[in-house]
C-alpha cells in the first residue's frame, strides 16, 4: 500500500508538479492538493483525506504554514509536516520547527533528496537538509548531556527560541550584550552547532522547549 502525501501550496503549477513527482515514486501517493492551510484542515476534519505526511508552503493566503502547523501539530498530532519553501530566513526556519514541522525543504529540491526526505521522515520522524541546518541534527546532544549545560545558559536557550533579539535576550537576562555573546559562543561549542538555528532543533529535541500548542 501506498504512503499518502497532501500538499499544501497556493502556486497551482508548483504544486500540481510536486504532485506528478511523488506520484513517480512506487511507494507514494498525492492526497489532495490544497491552495491554503484552510483547505487542508477542512479535509482533514471531513476526513477526505487520510495523509500521512503533508509537504507544506510556508507563505500563503487564508492560513499561512506556519499557523496551519500550529493547529495540525494541536488537533492532528501524529501528521508529520515537512516545509516546503523558497523561503530560508533563519527566523521562518526556526517558526516552523517551533511550530511543530518535522524538517524544512526548499522548492528546488532534487527529486532524490525529497524522495529520502520522505521515507525518512515516516521512519524517524524528522528530517533535515544540509542547507538549512548545515548537518546540525547529526550534532545534537542526548538529555543526559545536558549536564553540561549550566542553569543560565539553558534559560539563554529558551529566550533564544524565541522572537527576540539578542540584546533584548540580554536586556532580559539582565545582562551585558557582550556576557550574551559570551553565553551564545559557549552554548554553541558545548554543543557542537553552529547557528541560531540549531539551537533550537536541540532545544526541541532535549526537551528544554516545548512545541508550540
Amino acid at each position: 500500500m501506498k504512503h499518502k502525501i497532501a500538499i499544501v501550496d497556493d502556486h497551482t503549477l508548483l504544486s500540481q508538479a510536486i504532485g506528478n513527482l511523488i506520484e513517480s515514486f512506487d511507494d507514494f501517493e498525492t492526497d489532495g492538493i490544497f491552495h491554503n492551510g484552510q483547505e487542508l484542515i477542512n479535509a482533514l476534519k471531513n476526513k477526505t483525506i487520510q495523509p500521512q505526511i503533508v509537504l507544506m508552503d510556508v507563505n500563503m493566503p487564508v492560513l499561512n504554514g506556519i499557523e496551519t502547523t500550529k493547529i495540525l501539530t494541536k488537533e492532528f498530532p501524529d501528521l508529520l509536516v515537512l516545509a516546503l519553501s523558497v523561503d530560508e530566513d533563519e527566523n521562518t526556519i526556526i517558526q516552523m520547527l517551533k511550530s511543530g514541522a518535522k524538517g524544512y525543504l526548499s522548492k528546488d529540491i532534487q527529486k532524490d533528496i525529497l524522495y529520502l526526505a520522505l521515507t525518512h521522515t515516516l521512519q524517524h520522524g524528522f528530517f533535515h537538509t544540509q542547507n538549512v541546518t548545515h548537518a546540525l541534527l547529526g550534532s545534537l546532544k542526548k538529555k543526559n548531556e545536558l549536564d553540561d549545560l549550566k542553569e543560565r545558559e539553558i534559560e539563554f536557550i529558551q529566550l533564544a527560541c524565541s522572537d527576540l533579539t539578542y540584546k533584548e535576550i540580554a536586556d532580559k537576562m539582565f545582562l551585558s550584550p557582550k556576557t550574551i555573546d559570551n553565553y551564545r559562543d559557549a552554548v554553541f561549542s558545548k554543543l557542537n552547532i553552529k547557528n541560531r538555528v540549531g539551537l533550537v532543533l536541540f532545544a526541541i529535541k532535549s526537551g528544554i522547549y516545548v512545541v508550540d500548542q
